[in-house]
């Protein structure tokens, strides 16, 4: 009976999984109310930036109103291999990683197992009694103080939590020293053994009483494997990605695609633009590497930096959240929760950077460039980036991998250059 019955269901299960695979629809720039002209330059700036050899290439992608107006792929993918840049390209989008993991917690959050305002000790008891790092002034030893609040799960979606990443000069070597990593090089370990050390190292401040960009989305990751009882790379493919049609999104790339991610580059004023080296790059307590993604143990699910993806793939999880949480049939999370984490979280625990529940929000102190108050956005260690913005129904989305990038701002211009092409 069963069988018979799966039969039955089987073509309509397979409908569904064409139309989550299909592409977004495509539109002209014109018929979407943008110029075709003025969107074209954001090709001139790419173009640019690959004739001034500080980049390889770039893939970028614009959508308005649902549909793509604008998807180019630039310069080479592999410089060295002579290997084109192609629109299917796969990136180490890292701290872009973020905001699906906040919509995993979210999605747990919609199911009624915790509130925002539950202490994270309630699901992972190495954060029940954190401590403070005091650093006195006159230069006498470090020492620490019992935390006056424990971290809550608000605090960790919002970077209030006290937690920070091995970069910082306070507190990078205890984090190394407690083998915690950030998840941008080689880790023979989970993320729940990453997060139990980070549970013994000190927190820099009180939970909630300031922002400090940080570890904090990894300890969530840790938090949705615990609360799900499934891996975090399980609970993405079978929650998220499979049903959004992410379909070359991963922790770990597959060997059969590894062809397809792109090179790493670095830039240098001394050196110039220049292939990422094989050894990682230390930079004091913080180390990273350009392989980890195919290259390693392949245990640790970084829930702030691990995953690889396309620009395409990445598109349909932002129109998904332009959409208030939904993609064509597929629905990911409530219209509510939606509003809520691209609403600013942080208030007057500081009065300039606008944050709501992983996503940077725009628009909180006065715009410094042209863009739009409530537009949400991240980027990602390597040079990735996005914008979500609702009052323009606009995605943008960069994709290049270049670190260090040696102040270079191309990211900054293709937001500039998309917005100054919309006429409607």
């Amino acid at each position: 009976m069963f069988r018979t019955s799966f039969l039955r269901l089987l073509p309509a299960v397979l409908l569904s999984t064409l139309a989550l695979a299909q592409e977004l629809p495509s539109a002209k720039p014109d018929a979407a109310g943008i110029s075709p002209e003025r969107l074209a330059m954001i090709g001139s700036a790419v173009d640019q930036g690959i004739a001034d050899k500080r980049i390889a290439g770039a893939v970028t992608l614009v959508l308005r109103h649902g549909s793509i107006v604008w998807y180019d792929a630039r310069g080479m993918a592999d410089r060295e291999a002579a290997k084109p840049m192609q629109k299917d390209e796969i990136f180490r989008i890292c701290s872009m990683t973020k905001p699906i993991t906040s919509t995993a917690v979210m999605m747990l959050y919609e199911e009624g197992k915790f509130t925002l305002e539950d202490p994270i000790s309630k699901f992972l008891p190495e954060f029940k009694n954190s401590r403070v790092l005091v650093t006195p002034e006159d230069g006498s030893k470090p020492y620490t103080i019992p935390a006056k609040n424990e971290i809550t799960i608000r605090d960790l979606l919002r970077h209030t939590s006290g937690l920070s990443y091995p970069w910082n000069a306070k507190i990078g070597q205890a984090y190394v020293d407690a083998n915690v990593t950030s998840g941008l090089v080689q880790y023979d370990g989970t993320i729940a053994d990453c997060v139990r050390g980070l549970g013994t190292v000190p927190l820099l401040f009180n939970p909630g009483e300031k922002w400090e960009y940080s570890l904090g989305v990894d300890v969530l990751g840790r938090l949705v494997e615990v609360v799900s009882g499934m891996p975090l790379d399980t609970f993405f493919k079978s929650r998220i990605l499979d049903p959004l049609g992410m379909k070359d999104t991963f922790f770990y790339v597959p060997d059969d695609k590894v062809g397809r991610i792109a090179a790493v580059y670095t830039y240098y004023d001394d050196k110039g633009l220049a292939r990422f080296p094989d050894a990682p790059i230390v930079e004091g307590s913080f180390s990273y590497t350009a392989d980890y993604p195919y290259h390693g143990p392949r245990k640790l699910f970084s829930g702030g930096a691990g995953l690889c993806s396309t620009a395409m793939d990445y598109a349909r999880f932002c129109q998904m959240m332009l959409n208030g949480g939904k993609l064509g049939d597929v629905r990911i999370l409530s219209r509510k929760s939606v509003e809520l984490m691209s609403h600013d979280q942080l208030g007057s625990i500081d009065p300039q950077t606008g944050f709501g529940l992983g996503f940077g929000i725009s628009g909180k102190a006065p715009l410094k460039e042209i863009g739009s108050v409530g537009e949400y956005n991240w980027g990602g260690f390597y040079y990735t980036s996005f914008i979500i913005d609702p009052k323009e129904d606009m995605i943008v989305i960069s994709m290049m991998q270049l670190h260090p990038t040696g102040g270079y701002n191309l990211d900054s211009r293709i937001k500039i250059l998309a917005y100054q092409s919309l006429v409607d």
